[in-house]
Order: structure tokens, then C-alpha cells, then sequence
């Protein structure tokens, strides 16, 4: 019902924006940034931890407040991510690093890159997973592992 909520509050403000002859030009970059971060949320929200039955939402993992989305060109962005893992010393936190990473190439609709971080404090070696997670020939090799493609494949996979 919450969400709900916030997707009509959402619409609202964008047909009010819309209607607000008095914005022009550099109001709206803003607003598309916000959209795009949002875009970037709902899909990542559904992405299943690894260890249990619940979402990165349900489990505070991700926030909507841990995407932030910004300008870099004419058509690129740059989407960055900054997930909470649910104890300091998660072992999985850099699978589930992975996961949001294979999510968000497959399915984003805008020419994009991406940076997926731990929060800052949040991990005891959240240093050395950033860099994993970030290191595209680390994922490439990753993803080649047939067992971790299976389990990232079951993280995604959007809930029917």
C-alpha cells in the first residue's frame, strides 16, 4: 500500500511538473535524473538475497536513497549504487555486489556506467570487494563460473 502511495505521489508531482509553464530547460535534468534513479530502485529492489528467501529491499540492503544517478553526457549516466549489507562481516556481500550488477546491465534502458559500492563502514572489507565488484574482468571470470551463474541467475530472476 505504501508503495502505491509513493507511485501516485510520484505521478502527481510529474503532471504538476509538467503542467508548470514557469519550468524550462535546466529543471528538467534534475527531474530526469530522479526519474532514472528511481528506474535504477525498482529494479534492484526485487533482486533476491542469496542466503535467504527475502528481497534487498525487505532486507534494507538497498534503499532508494543508496541510488544516485548523474549526468555524464549527452546520453550517458552514471548510476551509482551503494548497498548496506545486513551484518559487517557478510560473506556474501560481494555476490550480492555481483547480482545487482548483472541486473542493472541487462536490464537498464539508458546507455549507462556503473559503480556499485558497500556503504562506507559498513563491511570489514568493504575496500577489497569495491574493487571486485568494479573490476570488469573479475566479473567477466565470475560469470563464467557455471555454480555463481546459476545462483546469480535465481537472485534476479524477476518474481512472477
Amino acid at each position: 500500500m505504501e508503495r502505491l502511495s509513493e507511485l501516485f505521489s510520484w505521478m502527481l508531482n510529474r503532471v504538476l511538473w509538467r503542467s508548470d509553464p514557469f519550468e524550462w530547460g535546466g529543471a528538467r535534468q534534475p527531474r530526469n535524473m530522479e526519474e532514472k534513479a528511481l528506474e535504477v530502485y525498482d529494479l534492484i529492489r526485487t533482486i533476491r538475497d542469496p542466503e535467504k528467501p527475502n528481497t534487498l529491499e525487505e532486507l534494507e540492503v538497498v534503499t532508494e536513497s543508496c541510488v544516485e544517478v548523474q549526468e555524464i553526457g549527452e546520453e550517458d549516466c552514471l548510476v551509482i549504487i551503494r548497498f548496506t549489507p545486513t551484518v559487517p562481516h557478510c560473506s556474501l556481500a560481494t555476490l550480492i555486489g555481483l547480482c545487482l550488477r548483472v541486473k542493472l546491465q541487462r536490464c537498464l534502458p539508458f546507455k549507462h556506467k556503473l559503480e556499485i559500492y558497500i556503504s562506507e563502514g559498513t563491511h570489514s572489507t568493504e575496500e577489497d570487494i569495491n574493487k571486485q565488484i568494479n573490476d570488469k574482468e573479475r566479473v567477466a571470470a565470475a560469470m563464467e563460473n557455471p555454480n555463481l551463474r546459476e545462483i546469480v541467475e535465481q537472485c534476479v530472476i524477476e518474481p512472477d
